[in-house]
């Protein structure tokens, strides 16, 4: 109903104006000498109109300020013709000429729509672009000028005043120089303004012309219906143009401008009727030289017509050529080559559009859960089959208005034309459940999985920035466990800038030595000796203090610090266990445990750089005992190769936080796994006995354990009774605070050198 009430509220200042003209028909028609005053009221009708149906335009909401500031301009013009069109019927008469009163307004409303039409977009003009321009204004004003003065003024009356004559033709050269401004700007193609609209506004200025040279030259029937005519068509022709520009806003489809209509003939159009107009005043009473005039500047009109109109061809097939190679370049460079989605480009450029028009806007972006290892397991040619798939059920899942758009890799992003809450998160379930369904690839169906960002735009914000707040919540969605969607709320950022300050100073902590190990010891819950110990890192920040490693080990292996905190803590971690055994021999422990990340893993040179560390301390790989979570191990090939070769030379591998993932049976079959860490989730309220399901995964450890030849260690001990249950259970090794917290390295040497060595 809306787009029904604009339509028809765009239609009325045309109907307004039509009902104008007709009206002044009618009277032309009917006409009686007494009544020349009704002959003249259409003219401030339908100027009244063309005002109402430009500011109608210039005040939509989300108009690019081009064509605002167009429409605005054209509207004060219309007023100016307004005032022009009033005094014209304060003074209704049928005489030779155009009265001050009158030209004053009318040249006032010329000049405001060459400003108009001036001020629209276009090509950047040169130096000298700009004296072309000038030197074409210049030769235009002064032809006109000739023409006028010295054909069209010999023509009128005897006894018509110079002042009414002058203005008339001035007016009528102001027009002639309207015509050609309105053209190059029709011609245009950058401009913001419908390009139908603009070439209705040429008959503004082809019946300013014509009119003002029958005010000048013609007879009294002429003279008399331009008179009336010529400001209601005028307000009708604005009035059509706005019509069409309210349609091309709405998005109604359109005919391409390019194709061949009466719109591109109105200039030439235009000039064959002055052509003809001066034929047929040149039938009066002239003299030889005035004739041979009137004859030559129909003819050279005629040669210029015929050339431009040869010349129009022929730019119109090359400017059709252009368009096409313009169209290509810009899908090509607005679309995704594998999916066929808009890209980031476009999509950021939508979204902008968006913005700039204060219309409502939510981004999601949606990015594949583990990709790369299904790249990695599958090759890219199944990955981009799993892509493109992903992008048509995405299309699919697009409800009107609604636009997706492949990012890049696995991300895709879709805008949604609303900044309602539950709306958006509405829409990004309904995708991701989408995206939940098995994709049948070859001859396999794959579960997929993804996560999601959802970002509402705010007062002021940038497509940039609209997009950052979605990638930041999209991280936000994976931190939480994946397969899921998290809206973005102020406070993320301020948590993102927190974390990049935190890295900032874990990169000058690793470098200033802030950073220390702790070790914590691996008991035989057997014998209670000291089997091993586990190296962890510890912060002590300057100014804030203990920093957990909660805090900053998430922060490390996002922005990747924790390659080189993790390359500190191998080397310094395989020192002290080179110390200790110096300084304990025997009484030392065998090996050190140290945390891996998957970031690590995937370094080329992670083996080699192992290796090194153990030559240049004196250790052999059987001193080193690497641990690694599930996740790590199933992120990929290159993992896997590089577990491979680290278990081919010598260093053992534990499996740490075990049970807690999702294939952590078959990791056993897959992977060289020497050592099982059980999960402290495991261990928690063991000794109770009431959790069943606790007890029952404990226990199949073990005896998974002891069947595969594997040590098995229990975490987060804390309790006599947890260590009796899981010594009854089969664990021989466990670690938790109930036997000792991570100690500096001289307390740890400091059990090695008790003898015997014994849990608390």
């Amino acid at each position: 109903m809306a787009a029904e009430d604009k339509r028809a509220a765009g239609l009325a200042p045309v109907v307004v104006a039509g009902a104008a003209i007709a009206g002044v028909l009618v009277w032309l028609l009917m006409r009686h000498e007494s009544d020349v005053f009704l002959g003249y009221a259409g003219g401030p009708v339908a100027q009244a109109a063309a005002v109402v149906a430009a500011w109608r335009i210039a005040r939509r909401p989300g108009l690019r300020r081009p064509i605002r500031t167009f429409w605005r301009r054209l509207g004060f013009a219309s007023i100016c013709l307004l005032v022009a069109s009033c005094v014209s019927l304060a003074r209704a008469n049928n005489n030779t000429g155009l009265s001050l009163q009158t030209a004053v307004p009318m040249a006032f409303g010329v000049v405001l729509l060459m400003t108009a039409f001036l001020g629209l977009p276009g090509p950047r003009r040169t130096a000298a672009g700009w004296v072309r321009g000038v030197l074409d204004a210049a030769t235009v004003a002064v032809a006109s000028a000739l023409v006028f003065w010295y054909v069209v003024l010999d023509l009128a009356p005897a006894g018509t005043s110079l002042v009414t004559r002058t203005a008339a033709a001035v007016i009528g050269v102001g027009c002639v120089l309207l015509l050609v401004v309105i053209g190059k700007a029709a011609a245009r193609p950058e401009t913001m303004v419908d390009a139908f609209a603009l070439r209705v506004m040429t008959v503004v200025p082809v019946v300013a012309v014509v009119g003002n040279m029958l005010l000048i030259a013609g007879d009294e029937l002429s003279r008399l219906a331009l008179s009336v005519l010529a400001l209601p068509l005028i307000g009708a022709a604005v009035c059509v143009a706005a019509l069409l520009q309210g349609h091309a806003l709405a998005g109604e489809p359109r005919r391409a401008p390019g194709h061949r209509s009466l719109f591109n003939l109105l200039p030439f159009l235009a000039v064959t009727a002055t052509a003809a107009l001066v034929v047929s005043v040149s039938a009066q009473d002239m003299t030889g030289r005035q004739r041979t005039v009137i004859i030559g500047a129909v003819l050279i009109t005629g040669f210029v017509v015929a050339r431009q109109l040869l010349s129009l061809r022929e730019n119109t097939i090359a400017l059709r050529g252009i368009r096409r190679q313009q169209a290509e370049l810009e899908r090509l460079a607005l679309s995704d080559s594998l999916t066929g989605m808009p890209n980031r480009t476009r999509f950021g450029v939508a979204l902008g559009e968006r913005l700039e028009a204060g219309e409502p806007a939510t981004a999601i972006l949606i990015d594949v859960d583990d990709f790369k290892m299904i790249n990695d397991t599958l090759g890219p040619a199944a990955g981009d089959q799993l892509l493109y798939q992903v992008a048509q059920r995405l299309r699919e899942q697009c409800a009107a208005g609604e636009m997706a758009a492949r990012l890049g890799g696995d991300e895709f992003a879709v805008l949604l034309p609303v900044d309602d809450p539950d709306a958006a998160e509405t829409a990004a379930g309904r995708l991701l459940r989408a995206l939940a369904e098995p994709f049948h690839l070859s001859d396999q169906d794959l579960l997929l999985h993804a996560s999601a960002g959802i970002a509402i735009a705010a007062a002021g914000d940038t497509a940039d920035e609209v997009l950052r707040n979605a990638d930041i919540a999209m991280y936000a969605a994976k931190e939480s466990g994946k397969a899921s969607w998290v809206r973005f709320e102020p406070q993320m950022r301020q948590d993102m800038a927190g974390h990049a300050r935190l890295a900032s100073e874990l990169r000058n902590a690793i470098l200033a030595g802030e950073l220390r190990l702790l070790y914590q010891p691996v008991f035989d819950l057997v014998t209670g000796g000291l089997a091993g110990a586990e190296a962890l890192v510890r912060w002590q920040h300057p100014q804030r203090g203990f920093v957990s490693p909660g805090e900053f080990i998430p922060v490390a292996e996002r922005s990747g610090l924790i390659v080189p905190l993790g390359s500190w803590v191998l080397r310094e971690a395989c020192e002290q266990l080179a110390r200790w055994r110096a300084e304990h021999g025997a009484g030392a422990i065998e090996a050190i445990n140290v945390n891996v990340a998957v970031r690590q893993l995937r370094e080329a040179g992670f083996v080699d750089e192992v290796a090194a560390v153990l030559s240049e301390t004196g250790l052999t790989p059987r001193n080193l005992i690497l641990e690694v979570t599930e996740s790590s191990v199933v992120d990929g090939w290159q993992v896997r190769e590089t577990l491979e070769a680290l278990h081919e030379m010598g260093v053992r591998l534990a499996l740490d936080d075990f049970g807690t993932g999702q294939s952590s049976l078959s990791l056993l079959r897959e992977f060289p796994v020497d050592v099982l860490k059980l999960d402290k989730s495991f261990v928690d309220g063991i000794a109770d006995g009431e959790d069943r399901g606790r007890l029952a995964v404990a226990g199949a450890v073990a005896q998974l354990a002891e069947h595969l030849q594997l040590k098995a260690v229990a975490e987060g001990i804390e309790s006599r009774a947890q260590a009796d249950r899981l010594r009854a259970m089969g664990y021989r090794y466990g670690q938790g605070f109930h036997m000792a917290k991570p100690l500096p390295a001289a307390e740890c040497g400091a059990l090695m050198a008790a003898d015997p060595v014994r849990a608390a």
